[in-house]
């Protein structure tokens, strides 16, 4: 059998004198420590101070009988597991069934055999012993299958992380490459057409000069096609073509940005180019349509220096968050018209900014969207959790947000949101 606890503290609760010194007797010698008390009231009064491993508890009192004092004892969350054993006189079957209804574990019929009462303590207490070391073990258990689930989530969300990064940089950067080649040729030409341009102009106006009464088939011709009108918009034409062309090699260095490889070191970035370049690829999200004005996007950055991160995975980070906001916006406006929402538009504010300690970039993403209850906030970095309909959202996003903040960069990733109002999520991390 098992150890009994040193020291087990045993309470005896009776109204005859003579019944408390035998069985306190017995109990002492047998090595447990004992406390008595002559009735209900009292009894319950000494708990309060120190709780007893077992409690011996007379059926028949003045005041509170023992019913009532066991009933009491298992209401209280404090008492309601100690082992209680009535002592009685009345050995009818009704008497012990309604006893054992109340919560006791046994019943001990006077007059005492000594024998008897001290084995059926220490088998309560080594009851008690084995279930209070039970309850222990199956909670630790518990905790370290919660952990193993824990790191279990996380492993899968860096292995997600990782293999959608990768692919995604290699499906960017393959495309970034494809549109460089024909965009650059297009840039080059561009050149070269507006000095071919000028060139003919040069010898339409010598032609002018030196003929200036050309054949009647020239001038139908010249006013065919609106020659002083060509020679004025050709040049606006090709400007506009140049910064067409400026335009997407813009959204490719903002492609190659984003979607840079990590390697295993952290190396210095701009925060602002990264924040700038996923602005950039949301721009298609951000535009005016059919149903509401553009998303306004407003940057006030601050005096930043370079940080030493993992400039991809914190693009990502910055990428969640302003998809998260845009999906808050378009649900704010739903029941609105355009013209409504054009009053109160739809705004992204960005602000950046180093703390107080100048230690940490802070990085501020609000909103004024549909925002979040105090219950989703206290859910939103968690695994799989998401608000979004099924096939509009996997869960992963801002899991993978707080994962790559706080485990890779050891910052902080804080939400505050009040529904109705918007949302704000403030990026803290170490500059170096």
């Amino acid at each position: 059998m098992l150890n009994l606890p040193e020291n087990s503290l045993i309470l005896i609760v009776d109204d005859t004198i003579t019944n408390l010194e035998i069985i306190s007797d017995a109990l002492t010698t047998a090595g447990f420590i004992v406390t008595t008390a002559r009735n209900g009231e009292k009894a319950l009064q000494q708990i309060q101070d120190t709780l007893p491993d077992l409690i011996l508890l007379d059926v028949m009192m003045p005041g509170i009988d023992g019913f009532e004092t066991c009933q009491k004892l298992k209401t209280n969350p404090l008492t309601q597991d100690i082992p209680v054993i009535f002592m009685t006189g009345i050995s009818d079957i009704e008497t012990k069934v309604k006893g054992l209804n109340l919560g006791a574990v046994d019943y001990i019929t006077k007059p005492f055999q000594k024998e008897e009462v001290l084995a059926r303590i220490k088998t309560h207490l080594q009851l008690r012993y084995l279930t209070k070391t039970l309850e222990q073990r199956v909670s630790e258990r518990t905790a370290e299958l919660s952990q193993a689930l824990k790191d279990l989530q996380a492993y899968q969300i860096q292995i997600i992380q990782k293999e959608k990064m990768s692919a995604l940089g290699q499906l960017v950067t393959g495309i970034a490459h494809e549109i460089n080649n024909p965009v650059s040729c297009i840039h080059g030409n561009l050149d070269h057409t507006a000095n071919y341009f000028n060139n003919l102009i040069k010898i339409i106006d010598l032609y002018q000069q030196n003929y200036p009464e050309p054949v009647p088939a020239i001038q139908a011709e010249i006013a065919e096609t609106d020659l002083e009108y060509m020679r004025s918009d050709l040049p606006n034409l090709i400007t506009s073509m140049k910064e067409g062309v400026q335009r997407i090699r813009n959204i490719s260095t903002s492609l190659r940005n984003f979607s840079r490889p990590d390697k295993d070191r952290k190396v210095f970035c701009n925060i602002h180019n990264g924040i700038d370049s996923t602005i950039m690829i949301l721009k298609h999200r951000l535009k005016a349509s059919k149903v509401r004005p553009e998303i306004e996007v407003i940057r006030n950055y601050g005096n930043l220096p370079s940080i030493t991160c993992f400039s991809g995975q914190l693009n990502q980070v910055f990428m969640n968050i302003l998809t998260n906001a845009i999906d808050a916006l378009e649900e704010s406006n739903i029941g609105r018209g355009y013209s409504e929402i054009e009053k109160h538009p739809n705004q992204i504010w960005i602000t950046t900014s180093l703390s107080e300690d100048k230690y940490n970039a802070v990085i501020q993403i609000k909103d004024n969207g549909v925002g979040m209850s105090a219950d989703i906030q206290q859910k939103i970095f968690e695994h799989l959790f998401t608000t979004k309909l099924f096939g509009r959202g996997t869960g992963l996003g801002l899991s993978i947000a707080h994962q790559i903040i706080v485990e890779k960069h050891k910052g902080k990733l804080d939400v505050y949101s009040v529904p109705g109002k918007g949302s704000e999520f403030t990026i803290t991390i170490p500059i170096h």
